[in-house]
């Protein structure tokens, strides 16, 4: 049964796994579980390889964890204003999910970390929609009843939470960042539970 929203993120110096885990809280503020997941680097060397199981952290991600989900987080911190290749190659690798529908009609989010203001947050949440639209999930951004999106100075867009990490990427999250990734996890599990009522 579909009872869990997937946390689905990449990391490179832990500002989008703390996301991911604030959003994770939201889900379970509103009764719904949180199944974290990450997915492992990718490398220019064709010989390298990741262990099977990360060091620390969340578990790396199966296609099963994203087919029997009930929506979707996604995140990633920008690469020149775009998703990083460990979770576009990720995505890449879903085409048997497309092809049997098994994404249509679920919710879906977005999230990213920056170290400049100015970095690509939203064109990075924009281009993270692009995939997920083609599977026909539901886009839920953030809303304007959330005060944060007209009082932050740091991240925070009405497409998805953000965080601006700073040049050494060491920033911690602000409380109105915190605010907007709690905010879009009880969005998705709100969602989701009243899509599976009618259901």
């Amino acid at each position: 049964m579909n009872d869990y929203i997937l946390v689905l993120y990449y990391s490179r110096y832990g500002a989008t796994a703390e996301l991911a885990r604030m959003i994770a809280r939201g889900v379970e503020e509103a009764g719904m579980q949180a199944r974290l997941r990450t997915v492992p680097a990718v490398s220019a060397d064709h010989e390298a390889t990741a262990p099977a199981v990360p060091d620390s952290g969340a578990p790396y991600a199966t296609l099963d964890d994203l087919a029997d989900c009930a929506g979707l987080a996604l995140g990633s911190p920008t690469r020149f204003g775009n998703m990083a290749a460990a979770m576009k190659y990720f995505l890449d690798g879903t085409s048997g999910l497309w092809m049997n529908t098994r994404l249509a009609g679920k919710p879906a989010g977005v999230f990213t970390s920056t170290s400049s203001i100015h970095g690509g947050q939203e064109t990075t949440l924009l281009s993270m929609m692009l995939p997920l639209m083609h599977h026909g999930m539901l886009i839920a951004g953030l809303p304007y009843t959330e005060p944060e999106l007209l009082s932050t100075r740091e991240g925070g867009t009405p497409y998805g939470p953000s965080h601006l990490a700073g040049p050494d990427s060491k920033a911690p999250l602000t409380q109105a960042e915190k605010n907007l990734c709690l905010a879009l996890g009880r969005r998705l599990a709100t969602i989701a539970g009243a899509l599976r009522a009618t259901r």
